[in-house]
């Protein structure tokens, strides 16, 4: 279902379809028309620890770095669609077409690192996955990246006539061991370098805002390929 804006209108009617349905389905919205963003800050924990082993973050596709007072090391990627379980909440968000690029300059290696991409929020498992591709190697399709806690959940505010906002913050953001190994190895990690990885408690927050303001242009939704 491709559009280039959504509506409160449109939005209620298809809530409504999924609701009545006698066998409905989980009911995809696209919504890279709108003003509707997803915001990764680091923590100062996982900024320091990538200072430590000369590890850059760099934003691609759809992403770009934000200045959020008191939190350098933002990223922002636009939500390029919301699903709606058949209960009437949301299942997952996805910002295809984001990726961030985690490198690093190894001794004898040169420069090793790993493109975390085409990001999901899965809130039946409370985790973000990514598709996952170490540099000169094959790509892993969503790979479980990070786990997380609620801290704030959506929240929905309505201004007349029609206008709507949703707000939303994840925080807890921690490694799954699946994506603790994949940075080890593709950022080829010394032992006090793991164990510095392996220190962090949390990498941060997602932060979620989504409007019904145009988006122009729309986000691309081609999913980003390293």
């Amino acid at each position: 279902m491709q559009v280039s804006s959504l509506t409160f209108r449109s939005l209620a009617v298809a809530v409504s379809l999924v609701a009545v349905g006698t066998s409905a389905q989980a009911l995809t919205i696209a919504a890279n028309g709108l003003m509707a963003n997803s915001v990764q800050a680091f923590s100062q924990e996982a900024q320091d620890a990538f200072d430590a082993g000369g590890v850059t973050v760099t934003p691609l596709g759809n992403a770009a770095s934000v200045g959020i007072e008191g939190a350098p090391g933002a990223y922002s990627f636009p939500i390029t669609s919301i699903t709606i379980s058949n209960t009437l909440k949301i299942a997952s968000g996805d910002a295809k077409g984001s990726a961030l690029k985690i490198t690093r300059v190894a001794r004898g290696l040169g420069t090793v690192g790993l493109v975390v991409a085409n990001f999901t929020i899965n809130y039946a498992t409370k985790q973000v996955l990514a598709d996952t591709t170490t540099l000169g190697s094959v790509t892993v399709a969503q790979a479980p990246l990070y786990n997380f806690n609620v801290a704030t959940p959506l929240g929905l505010k309505y201004k007349f006539p029609l206008s709507i906002t949703g707000h939303e913050v994840l925080d807890q953001l921690t490694l799954t061991p699946e994506a603790n190994l994949t940075m080890k190895k593709s950022l080829a990690l010394d032992a006090a370098l793991k164990a510095a990885l392996d220190s962090i408690t949390t990498f941060g927050t997602l932060t979620q805002d989504i409007s019904l303001a145009k988006r122009s242009p729309a986000a691309s939704t081609t999913p980003y390929t390293p």
